[in-house]
């Protein structure tokens, strides 16, 4: 049991450490996206690529999604099929479900603007349009906050199992 305890902060503080690296790599990038050349009119802009805020900004999505993966693996699946099964579910796995839907939502909006901005910064093409500002600050950003559902789920999901592992103790007895 002890060991177990000790492998669940490791798998905690391996996936905050993910997230947190992530989000700086993500403001890193955004830092170095804003070294570079670029003309600015109205809400138009025209900029050279960095491939810094490129490099940056891949490898800070590809952090992001490795946490996410680590945690679902370990943490493991926990699935209701209607409002009644949620309501009817331990709180552990009520906070389990609600945390792995909010931990799902961030993933895609964080990873999706640090490939925006990380594809925004590719070797290939000298960019012209909207301007793109703060995408791969906010993305870093939302890697904290996914770092702290996906921890909560994790941690939730591994009691809600433990819960599942014990068996109930019933109030009466029977004799036969």
């Amino acid at each position: 049991m002890k060991m177990a305890q000790n492998v669940g902060v490791l798998i905690c503080l391996l996936i905050m450490a993910l997230d947190i690296v992530a989000g700086i790599l993500g403001i890193e990038a955004e830092i170095a996206q804003n070294k570079v050349k670029h003309l600015r009119m109205w809400i138009f802009e025209c900029r050279d690529p960095s491939y810094q805020a490129f490099k940056l900004g891949l490898t800070s999505a590809l952090l992001m999604a490795f946490a996410h993966i680590i945690a679902n693996f370990f943490g493991g699946c926990f699935c209701v099929s209607s409002k009644d099964d949620f309501d009817k579910a331990s709180p552990n796995k009520q906070l389990a479900i609600a945390s792995l839907l909010f931990s799902w939502i961030i993933l895609a909006i964080g990873f999706s603007m640090l490939m925006v901005g990380t594809l925004a910064n590719s070797r290939s093409r000298k960019s012209c349009g909207i301007s793109h500002h703060r995408v791969l600050s906010v993305g870093g950003i939302l890697c904290f906050i996914h770092g702290l559902f996906i921890v909560a789920y994790y941690v939730s999901a591994t009691a809600a199992a433990r819960e599942q592992a014990i068996p109930r103790q019933t109030g009466s007895t029977t004799n036969a």
